[in-house]
């Protein structure tokens, strides 16, 4: 019966550190030089003038629909900002070159298609909204407005 409870609480503990990690936006620090940036070629679209959010999924995704929204929502509220979405399954190749482990996960793309921050899980709107915010204003001139929302 102890080992059972201890089992249980390493499993509460486990569980309780991946959902605090999940969805957070954070730099990217890139695994690679061909991670660096993404073109539109490598997307099968073009990227948005002043930013691409990049999500990937896959089918059986439970927060895709929602994260799917939740870029729509931002990319809406800025001009220049587009959405692209990658099926991981059928991108094996991108998902392994960008370590995608997990759907969804999100990249933010500077003008350039260099990446600047990912999600990994259902991401938190008020710091993925302030990491698009960040890349217009680098491409921009310093344009704040857009990441006070």
């Amino acid at each position: 019966m102890i080992i059972l409870i201890a089992a249980l609480a390493v499993v509460a503990v486990v569980g309780a550190a991946v959902r605090l990690r999940g969805g957070r936006v954070r730099s990217f620090p890139p695994a690679s030089p061909s991670a660096r940036a993404l073109t539109a070629s490598d997307l099968g679209a073009s990227l948005g003038d002043r930013a691409t959010l990049v999500q990937f999924v896959t089918e059986y995704c439970a927060y895709c629909g929602p994260t799917r929204e939740l870029l729509g929502e931002i990319a809406a509220e800025r001009p220049g900002v587009s959405v692209v979405e990658v099926d991981a399954a059928e991108r094996m190749d991108l998902a392994r070159r960008l370590r995608v482990f997990t759907t969804p996960t999100v990249f933010v793309l500077g003008p350039d298609g260099t990446i600047a921050a990912r999600s990994a899980g259902k991401p938190e709107k008020g710091k993925l909204a302030e990491s698009v915010g960040s890349v217009m204003d680098d491409g921009s001139g310093g344009d704040r407005s857009d990441a006070d929302e």
